[in-house]
């Protein structure tokens, strides 16, 4: 312990706040305590700590205090503070799965029901989130012809109605851009959508089926039938939802399961009596918390960001600042939120499907880990024992060429990080010293001119760019090629392990040897460069038709007067392809840099008569 630490702790009062671990000026964790004094202290005089918090301690160099009133202000300015500084020893909710929400703005004159993938602090209300855009897709389809709410994005005008769409005429609008329906009478079928939502979906059958045998007594025949529909739609989706029934009506059950390392959070959410959905969140290094801290921190991330809060929150074990945590959500909803941790009943057994869930998901994400170890940095390893280096490659290059009969020869360098495509790190090669189809010449030039390179700029920039150097090549080709390929990397100054790849065993080539190594066909190496490989390939290949894709707009586009090489440039940057030149209008040519109005009626005559040509 330094002497700033032993000064700050003996000066720590007996009030609630906030404390901040630092290691070399970064804030590592962030913490709340009724009584600071007591709980810092606590951590450098007790002997008995969790391994997690034994590494934390041992990097603690300095800490501050934010001093509070009370101890619900400083849970929430622990919240607020975990989610600005994003401390590695804290448990971080990393919600990036975009699921798929519905969203309703209720502010708006005539609102629509859209479908997002993030929730916003704006003001509207947001439903979900659903397992999938199709789930999204198939709950609009259904509310379309169910509550005839506006689609489109143009905001009506009372003092400008436009004509009705078709979406009017078939009876899934009320055009209320053409004034067909007032704001009051549309609002009405907004409080059914929404009530639908939330899972009041009886109150919204039964207000149908009135309305339906009120237009069967006025003899609206036509109109009874349109409801009688609309009500099977939405009996049809009920009975796709998932079947589990519960008494109450409208909660959120929350349960953790660790397995010493992370753990796993997994919500339930139950509206209108009917379970709708689940999701489930890794917590990472948060495995061998208690339970009921891991979802102390995990509510207050969770429905921080807009998310729409349930009246009751079933957990799995309540937290320490149960009774703050719940205020704070109370005041979220803008309606009292309880917190409970059912010990018997129906309440207790959802708890425990929701543990049972959390089980499943940490095992399946467990096991999808191993998959990808065993296929990155697992297979990089076992590469490594397979071709005798000494240390496992983290970064390997894989290089292949592409031609026709000579024709524009390219070639390019993918790399593989840790087992894994860098695509940022690709680079494509035009060819500039061998004429024609020279596989051997070109790997030559290639590698002399990426090593030629590296090596200048690996003194200033290590890390980043042709700086950084591989740890392993990979040739696409057998012994001949793989010696072109080392010649010149050695011409260069570069001494780097390497073997080529032949295709048609897949056999291993390393430098100087007599006999190729062939892999298992299941090693997971062997798939590793084999992915490496095709990679390579089909990066050529498609730098290669590029290629012949311009040549051919260039060659084509010579054909029109007045039309010169800058031209043919821009009008390829502008449009892509010669079929985009082809189906651009005068004005659009015209606003080409470097057109003028005479050139863009040129290439547009000369498009129109190459389509007639195409139909003789």
């Amino acid at each position: 312990m330094n002497e700033t630490l032993r000064l700050k702790i003996a000066m720590l009062p007996d009030s609630p706040g906030c404390y901040l671990m630092k290691h070399a000026g970064e804030i590592i964790y962030v913490g709340k305590a009724k009584n600071l004094k007591n709980r810092v202290r606590s951590y450098f005089m007790q002997k008995e700590h969790t391994p997690k918090v034994a590494a934390m301690i041992a990097k603690i160099e300095d800490f501050d205090i934010i001093l509070c009133e009370t101890n619900l202000e400083a849970l929430m300015l622990e919240c607020n503070l975990i989610k600005l500084h994003k401390p590695y020893y804290n448990i971080l909710l990393k919600d990036d799965k975009h699921y798929p929400y519905i969203r309703i703005d209720e502010r708006e004159p005539y609102p629509r029901v859209t479908m997002v993938h993030r929730m916003e602090k704006d003001g509207a209300k947001y439903f979900g989130p659903y397992i999938g855009g199709g789930a999204v897709r198939e709950v609009l389809e259904v509310l379309r012809q169910t509550f005839p709410l506006r689609t489109c994005s143009q905001v009506p005008n009372p003092d400008k109605p436009r004509r009705p769409c078709v979406h009017y005429e078939i009876g899934q609008c009320t055009a209320p851009c053409a004034g067909k329906i007032t704001p009051e009478a549309y609002g009405e079928t907004v409080k059914q959508v929404v009530a639908f939502l939330g899972g009041k979906t009886e109150q919204v059958l039964k207000a149908m089926k009135a309305q339906m045998a009120e237009a069967a007594a006025q003899l609206q025949f036509e109109k009874a039938a349109l409801l009688r529909d609309r009500i099977r739609d939405v009996e049809g989706l009920l009975e796709r939802q998932l079947a589990q029934s519960t008494s109450g009506g409208e909660r959120d059950v929350i349960a953790v399961w660790s397995d010493g390392l992370d753990a796993m959070c997994e919500v339930l959410h139950i509206r209108g009596g009917k379970m709708i959905g689940g999701d489930n969140f890794a917590l990472e290094r948060a495995g061998d918390e208690e339970t009921a801290a891991v979802i102390g921190d995990f509510l207050l991330q969770y429905y921080e960001d807009g998310r729409l809060l349930p009246r009751e929150v079933l957990c799995q074990a309540l937290p320490e600042d149960a009774d703050e945590i719940a205020s704070i959500l109370t005041e979220r909803r803008g309606g009292t939120v309880r917190l409970i941790a059912p010990q018997r009943g129906e309440k207790r057994a959802l708890v425990l499907m929701a543990e049972k869930n959390a089980r499943d998901a940490l095992e399946k994400r467990n096991a999808r880990a191993k998959v990808t170890y065993e296929r990155t940095v697992g297979a990089a390893k076992a590469l490594a024992e397979a071709i005798g280096m000494q240390t496992v490659p983290r970064r390997i290059e894989g290089y292949d060429n592409s031609n026709i009969q000579g024709a524009q020869p390219v070639a390019s360098m993918v790399v593989f990080i840790d087992g894994k495509p860098a695509r940022k790190e690709y680079r494509h090669f035009k060819i500039k010293t061998v004429v024609g189809a020279n596989d051997f010449a070109t790997m030559e030039e290639v590698l002399g001119r990426r090593f030629r390179r590296g090596l200048a700029e690996h003194e200033e920039h290590p890390d980043s760019g042709f700086g950084d150097l591989p740890d392993l090549i990979l040739i696409d080709g057998g012994p001949e090629q793989l010696a072109f390929a080392r010649r010149a990397m050695h011409a260069a100054g570069a001494e780097i392990p390497m073997f080529g790849l032949a295709k048609r065993l897949e056999e291993i080539w390393l430098p100087d040897a007599d006999a190729p190594i062939l892999l298992d066909r299941h090693s997971p190496a062997l798939y590793l460069i084999q992915s490496v490989r095709d990679e390579a390939h089909r990066f050529a290949i498609t730098f290669h038709r590029q290629l012949r894709s311009k040549q051919t707009i260039r060659s084509r586009l010579e054909e029109i007067p007045g039309v010169g090489p800058k031209r043919r440039t821009a009008l390829f940057k502008a449009f892509g392809s010669l079929e985009g030149v082809k189906k651009a209008s005068v004005e659009e040519l015209a606003a080409v840099d470097g057109m003028s109005r005479p050139a863009a009626e040129a290439v547009y005559a000369w498009a129109r008569r190459e389509e007639e040509k195409k139909k003789r």
